[in-house]
């Protein structure tokens, strides 16, 4: 693991609580081997993978603050439920304070969590990552989606996605616009 990685983690380690520091680790060792199946950059899905929550334990109040001193758009959704900035703060952070250049891995991080229509493949091994990783048990169908993601993972974002909104539509949660436009994207991807 290169040295830079290694300084991440450590810095990680202690701004992250023990959860979130394992199930970030999860996500990094899963998003890299994706990375290896489908023959694509593993380095790089570490680092994404590594940085994908480095916002998370920013308490809301402070991610909204954090967003506006830096001019980050806030949808009126974020701003309702702050808990969702993590992912675009996430991506600031991951340029701003861990000096990550790399415009895939940023991206990627910053669409973790609603996912886009069209995404590339390293955003769909982060969204997939931060779903399937082995600390992962409380979602419905994993066993499922864990095996589609190594197999196809175009049906393994849609599964993901379906039982994210059954989910939200369930709990009565508010789902991101984004979201939605994700799903619809990618229902009719996979339509044809």
């Amino acid at each position: 693991m290169t040295e830079k990685l290694q300084s991440i983690k450590k810095k990680l380690k202690k701004e992250l609580d023990k959860e979130r520091y394992q199930h970030t680790l999860g996500v990094m060792y899963t998003a890299s081997c994706l990375a290896m199946a489908y023959g694509t950059d593993t380095e790089q899905a570490m680092f994404a993978g590594l940085l994908h929550d480095c916002a998370k334990c920013i308490p809301n109040s402070d991610k909204v603050k954090l967003c506006e001193k830096n001019h980050l758009y806030m949808s009126d959704v974020e701003k309702e439920n702050p808990f969702l900035l993590h992912a675009k703060l996430g991506a600031f952070l991951a340029k701003s304070k861990y000096g990550v250049e790399d415009a895939d891995i940023l991206h990627a991080i910053s669409v973790h969590t609603t996912g886009e229509a069209d995404m590339n493949l390293l955003d769909k091994i982060i969204f997939v990552s931060d779903y399937i990783e082995p600390h992962r048990d409380k979602a419905p169908n994993l066993t499922e989606i864990r095996h589609l993601a190594f197999h196809n993972i175009d049906m393994a974002v849609l599964k993901i996605l379906h039982d994210t909104l059954n989910y939200l539509n369930q709990k009565s949660g508010t789902v991101d616009r984004k979201t939605h436009e994700t799903y619809e994207y990618y229902q009719k991807l996979l339509a044809n």
